[in-house]
């Protein structure tokens, strides 16, 4: 079984294919270029390195929010124009869950943090210890402040990674404790901290067993909340 992962839901531009329980390639970008710019090359490149004609594919998993709109909408684009030529499914990954899913095994839970502009992160809270991610807490847009007291409720010390770390980490560390053997906050360090397609691939692959698979024409990305431009609408 070979399946392609998308991530393009922040700032890191990934794909990675996978093939069985081998993960043949991973490629990522982090810098100024739009996505629009990468995913197609990247691909391309990724699938001629591995000796892997597109056609052999069996499945697309693709960061399916929540995200930067623009880099969900690209992402989207590219899996549907994909999986929609060569017929097969797509598998709807979320990008918190692939966050979270970068430090699979952890026994302390991961909380991934997404910055979504004027005070607020995309955020969950996942136990990351068994094969698949389990939820504490509902996926949302919601200020940092609601965050920190998510964390204080969990009673043991939480890892961040995400976007919005570089952004709130003095905030986190202020409110609740620095870095230590007995504080209640870490974080992810650079390898782990952004966006990576291997871990949506890891996840697609479970996914793709238990049936989640969508076809391609029927995937729509998750937003959590409306474009500036839909609330602009609402408010006049």
């Amino acid at each position: 079984m070979k399946l392609l992962a998308i991530d393009s839901s922040g700032l890191v531009a990934s794909v990675a294919l996978l093939d069985d329980d081998i993960l043949v390639g991973e490629y990522a970008i982090h810098n100024k270029k739009t996505h629009s710019q990468t995913l197609l090359p990247m691909i391309a490149d990724m699938l001629e390195m591995a000796e892997i004609d597109k056609n052999e594919l069996d499945a697309i998993a693709v960061s399916a929010g929540p995200g930067s709109f623009t880099g969900l909408r690209i992402g989207a684009a590219t899996a549907k124009g994909l999986a929609q030529g060569l017929d097969i499914p797509i598998v709807p990954v979320s990008s918190l869950e692939g966050l979270a899913y970068n430090l699979q095994g952890a026994t302390d839970p991961v909380c991934p943090i997404m910055d979504a502009r004027r005070g607020q992160v995309y955020s969950g809270m996942y136990d990351v210890g068994s094969t698949l991610p389990v939820a504490l807490y509902e996926d949302g847009a919601r200020p940092i402040e609601e965050v920190i007291e998510q964390v204080k409720t969990i009673g043991k010390p939480v890892t961040f990674v995400g976007d919005g770390v570089p952004v709130f980490k003095d905030r986190l560390i202020d409110a609740l404790g620095l870095i230590s053997d007995d504080g209640s906050v870490t974080f992810g360090n650079d390898a782990v901290r952004y966006q990576r397609a291997s871990s949506v691939a890891m996840l697609g692959k479970l996914y793709l067993a238990d049936g989640r698979e969508v076809a391609a024409h029927e995937f729509v990305p998750r937003y959590l909340r409306a474009t500036q431009a839909e609330r602009e609408r609402k408010n006049k």
